[in-house]
């Protein structure tokens, strides 16, 4: 279903009993983030849901219009399918339909758009961005609040392309706010140099809330120069409405809950940070870009949005997994020629950004290393680790991984290492070095390791009862009234390509009760010892 905006989209998940509404009194800067952290470290994903917190304070005892909406897009599967408007099992498929099928956004005017009903402009900002409930997210850590799911529209200062890209925010002061870009592949650093080279600051709005396909775009990772307006229309439904910024040339979404416009300075940067990171450690103080505030519009009883992040699984890794997997899938197996390829799957505990498990169906020769080195060199910063797999291996699945590692491939012959990658928020790579040891220690930059686990030679059957029997027993298992089973994969035995007819023929004597035949046969082939007879 398509939503107008965040406000639709709560209803609906409301209605799929996906909410959790919070009416008593909860501070944003200490309470807030740990209680809705505890599901993702004590539930079953299944069971995590969004929160709505309705009656919200700081630590000061300051009050705020309006509520916080936190874990609404990738608590669960369940949760990021509602935003897609889709169920979770079509996930993969609705990203696979939006890929060069995208729906232009449709400019509205001021007086159509609901974020112009309150607009502040510089310098009569009053409270500035200090007006809103900015999260501290890592409480005991964090050294301020950080907008985290704040969404920065920027426009490619040669081109004036819309970028969508979604990047924290260290709230600084009422009209300050620091840029983390992480590594020089983000979009929004890109057109940050180009402006720089122009000899110009960066034009940028930051959007809180609106229509969840909006996030979800701006969280995939699709080509630079691509609109995420185009592809957030197609993955809602419906053009996404939008409308000029008040202060430059942006286009921002007319039902977003809040926009904070500026522009990113390009002639300094400052310390920023230290920030709990998607691996699962504080992320190191550094020297970042600043964005100052021109001027700010919200709607009435705005919801303030966050995400969770941090340590995985989170509801970040929820959402990079959704949309990496099928965006992964399209490259290898349509924008790479590799016809074989099922499935691709990253790991949430390893932040969905460094870990890549390929599958494919029957490989010719050379394609399991065609898609390694064509993952691998999708994006500079991401994955450390790319294996494939066989297509009765589930690259979801550890156990089934270790299983094709342990006994599918010998690190000799089918492990690669490959130099040159980007460092991307990992702490194997000392932060104490400067910006450019940190990145090049050796002239190399980081690595990744390649690995092929596919089955390039004839192998025996899996070692467990054949599937028939397997069936049989599932039926015995049900009438008897055991608990419930969830079947993982492999559940039965079946043949690989080491198996012949005689094999056969005496696994069916052996069920049969003719297994003395086999027996006797055997004997007959017996070698003896010393030439003795």
């Amino acid at each position: 279903m398509a939503y107008n905006d965040l406000r639709d989209y709560l209803n609906e998940l409301n209605s799929l009993n996906l909410l959790h509404v919070v009416e008593e009194e909860i501070c944003k800067d200490t309470e807030l983030v740990p209680l809705v952290r505890l599901q993702f470290r004590g539930l079953k994903e299944k069971d995590r849901k969004a929160f709505l917190f309705q009656n919200v304070i700081d630590s000061r005892g300051k009050t705020y219009e309006g509520s916080i909406v936190v874990g609404s897009l990738g608590s669960s599967r369940t949760v990021y399918a509602a935003a897609l408007g889709t169920y979770v099992d079509e996930i993969s498929a609705k990203w696979a339909g939006v890929l060069g099928n995208h729906l232009q956004p449709n400019v509205v005017t001021k007086t159509e758009a609901p974020i112009k009903l309150n607009v502040s402009t510089k310098p009569n900002l009053g409270e500035g961005i200090d007006r809103f409930p900015h999260l501290i997210s890592t409480p005991g850590f964090d050294p301020a609040p950080f907008i985290t799911a704040g969404t920065w529209v920027t426009r490619d200062p040669e081109t004036g392309t819309n970028n969508l890209g979604i990047y924290r925010g260290m709230v600084k002061s009422r009209d300050r706010i620091g840029c983390a870009t992480d590594v020089n592949t983000q979009h929004l650093h890109i057109q940050w140099e180009k402006a720089r080279r122009m000899g110009q600051h960066l034009d940028v709005a930051i959007f809180i809330g609106g229509p969840p396909a909006l996030l979800l775009s701006a969280a995939a990772k699709v080509p630079y120069g691509v609109d995420e307006y185009g592809i957030a229309g197609a993955l809602n439904g419906k053009p996404i409405d939008v409308v000029d910024a008040e202060t430059n040339q942006c286009q921002v979404p007319a039902n977003a809950e809040i926009v904070i416009e500026g522009r990113v300075r390009t002639d300094f940067l400052e310390p920023e940070a230290p920030f709990g990171e998607a691996s699962g450690y504080l992320g190191p103080r550094k020297i970042e870009k600043v964005l100052e505030v021109t001027s700010i519009s919200w709607r009435d009883q705005p919801i303030y949005q966050g995400i969770i992040s941090e340590f995985p699984p989170s509801e970040s890794t929820v959402m990079r997994k959704a949309a990496f997997d099928g965006i992964y899938l399209n490259h290898l197996k349509n924008n790479c020629n590799i016809p074989s390829v099922k499935k691709v799957a990253c790991h949430e505990m390893a932040s969905c950004n460094m870990m890549f498990v390929i599958q494919l169906n029957s490989p010719t020769q050379g394609q399991p290393w065609q898609a390694l080195h064509s993952a691998a060199g999708f994006d500079s910063s991401l994955g450390k680790i790319f294996i494939t797999v066989d297509s009765d291996v589930d690259p979801d699945s550890m156990d089934a991984i270790l299983w094709a590692l342990s006994y599918s491939m010998q690190p000799h012959r089918d492990v690669e290492i490959i130099r040159g990658k980007l460092p991307r928020l990992d702490p194997s790579v000392s932060p104490m070095l400067s910006e450019n040891d940190r990145l090049y220690p050796d002239g190399k930059g980081a690595s990744a390791l390649l690995i092929n686990a596919c089955r390039e030679h004839p192998y025996p059957p899996v070692s467990l009862p054949r599937r028939n029997y397997m069936e049989g027993a599932k039926k015995k298992w049900d009438s008897l009234g055991l608990p419930k089973l969830n079947l993982q994969e492999p559940w039965h035995g079946y043949p690989l390509s080491a198996w012949t007819s005689e094999n056969e023929d005496e696994a069916e004597k052996a069920v049969t009760g003719r297994y003395f035949e086999t027996g006797e046969k055997l004997s007959q082939l017996r070698h003896f010892l010393d030439g003795k007879k």
